[in-house]
């Protein structure tokens, strides 16, 4: 699968998105703010979220319990709406900056309205039962990748079937814990394994903790190949995410650690690195005379001994020692230098 230039997969780098969600709090100079801190992390996107109080919730819906917010769900959600003439402004300052721009769409209207300025859809957990949305995101023909949060394993397969039957093969599925922030412990994060194995598309994680490296190490390590993140210009600006996102240094922080991760994972085949070649021709070790060893004498555990090289040239191998005693020499050999494989019958 492929988001917009960058390959997702086995093989390639994780792709890190850096979810601003609603944190722009109705402003565009600091949405704007928000896509240039995703820049300075070197986040591969920044995405947006997409809605209107009208098409989440009714108006009775009263309040929100885990929120904390004496107030209506629906009054916040109206609030955290982002206008539709922002994506094409917000889109070119993502692309200016290298950024892939990315936005959840939560109803139809705002697909349409999304899809001429993104080269992927995100679902957002909450959403991936809406199996007619669902649809007609996926009948855009572009990637979709699909957070998972709440769900069983059918229902992600309820889900995955009603993106195939669209003709839909590219879409990704991201294991996530909906609750803000998750605990640590709640992550379960060796589940992208079990959908990446169960399904055969890739898979990563959303990570809604607010500790910014225990979830996305862990994810990498596990060969997470999309992993998303809430961030914030400052915890304490007022609104629902940004207590629980995290600041643009750690951010930064984040990248910088995901990326060393994969360094340090390497690509798996086991061979002697570059920087062991000097360690191993000097520190390896070989066969050496002791002490002097004349023509005809036998080796013993006296005259020869299994040491590490140094400086010396390259020579018999510890494997062939014990095949060596008792052999008598074919050469005078000095002490203190490699005995070869030819020295010996």
């Amino acid at each position: 699968m492929k988001i917009g230039n960058r390959a997702i997969g086995e093989g390639q780098p994780c792709f890190i998105i850096a979810e601003a969600g609603s944190n722009h709090n109705g402003d565009l100079g600091m949405a704007r703010k928000l896509v240039d801190a995703a820049a300075q992390a070197r986040a591969d996107a920044v995405k947006f979220q997409l809605f209107r109080a009208s098409r989440l919730y009714p108006r009775q819906a009263g309040r929100s319990d885990y929120l904390k917010l004496d107030r209506p769900i629906y009054d916040l959600i109206a609030e955290m709406e982002m206008p539709y003439e922002w994506l094409p402004l917000l889109a070119e300052h993502a692309r200016a900056q290298g950024l892939c721009f990315l936005a959840s769409p939560f109803d139809e209207e705002s697909v349409d309205r999304l899809d001429p300025f993104v080269p992927a859809f995100k679902i957002a957990s909450y959403e991936m039962a809406h199996l007619p949305l669902v649809r007609h995101i996926a009948s855009k023909g572009k990637p979709v990748i699909l957070a998972t949060g709440t769900a069983t394993l059918e229902e992600v397969r309820e889900t995955v079937e009603a993106l195939r039957e669209t003709g839909n093969r590219e879409f990704a599925l991201l294991q996530c814990t909906a609750c803000y922030p998750a605990p640590l412990d709640s992550l379960n994060v060796r589940a992208l394994v079990t959908l990446r194995q169960e399904f055969g598309v890739p898979t990563g994680l959303s990570d809604h903790s607010r500790d910014p490296l225990a979830g996305p190490l862990a994810a990498v390590a596990l060969g997470a190949h999309i992993l998303e993140k809430h961030f914030t210009l400052d915890n304490r600006l007022p609104g629902p995410d940004h207590a629980f996102a995290l600041e643009p240094g750690e951010l930064v922080e984040m990248v910088r650690r995901v990326r060393e991760t994969e360094q340090v994972l390497g690509d798996g085949r086991k061979t002697v690195q570059p920087v062991e070649r000097e360690l191993r021709e000097f520190a390896r070790r070989q066969v050496v005379a002791v002490q002097e060893i004349s023509a005809g004498e036998r080796f013993t555990r006296e005259n020869a001994a299994v040491l590490r090289r140094g400086k010396l040239e390259p020579g018999l191998e510890p494997k062939h020692y014990d095949a060596l005693l008792g052999k008598k020499a074919l050469r005078r050999i000095a002490g203190g230098t490699a005995v070869q494989k030819g020295d010996y019958a």
